[in-house]
């Protein structure tokens, strides 16, 4: 449901059938407030006044651990893709999340809540040309959480990163990387 000018959104974890170009197209163009509460509502808003204004606009996806924010993210994208022509072309949001599962293995930890919960915060910045086509894109990470790497709750990991290294150790093109026992003991030890 719309809060003001605040979708508040809950993760089915499933896939639901409401996010096709069919919906984008249904969204395309409507004001905020004539469509049922969606994503695509929240994303067609900011294209619009962002095309309108010719300002800047921010989306921004917050929640708790597992509530579907990078989901959400990536819904957003695809919408502005789609209405904006961009997306056989740029395909904008496959180049941006082609990024994700690094920067989830550097950023995402085991927690109690998430086996795979992000421990970091993500700015997606999307570029547009005059005609509002999307030309590019930037990804910066900020806020990642640093007592993760010296301490975690029971039944909590450290970053995937350190257990993907562990595991790919033995691998010929790791050996240049010298990830030794030493290096194991201290991942799995803190």
């Amino acid at each position: 449901c719309f809060v003001g000018i605040v979708l508040v959104a809950i993760n089915p974890y499933e896939q639901l059938p409401i996010y096709g170009e069919d919906i984008i197209n249904a969204y395309s163009g409507q004001n905020m407030g004539d469509m049922d509460p969606h994503i695509f509502a929240v994303a067609e808003e900011a294209y619009k006044q962002m095309a309108r204004d010719e300002r800047n606009q921010s989306i921004i996806v917050s929640g708790e651990s597992g509530a579907g924010k990078t989901v959400s993210a990536k819904y957003a994208m695809r919408y502005f893709a789609t209405v904006s022509g961009s997306a056989s072309e740029a395909n904008v949001e496959e180049k941006v999340l082609a990024s994700n599962p690094i920067m989830e293995s550097i950023g995402n930890a085991k927690t109690t809540r998430n086996d795979n919960s992000s421990r970091f915060g993500k700015y997606i910045e999307i570029g547009f040309d005059k005609r509002y086509r999307i030309i590019g894109a930037n990804m910066r990470t900020y806020l990642l959480e640093k007592s993760r790497v010296v301490f975690q709750a029971e039944e909590e990991r450290n970053y995937h990163i350190f257990y993907q290294l562990c595991a790919s150790a033995a691998l010929p093109e790791f050996k240049t990387l010298r990830l030794g026992m030493k290096f194991i003991f201290i991942v799995l030890c803190n």
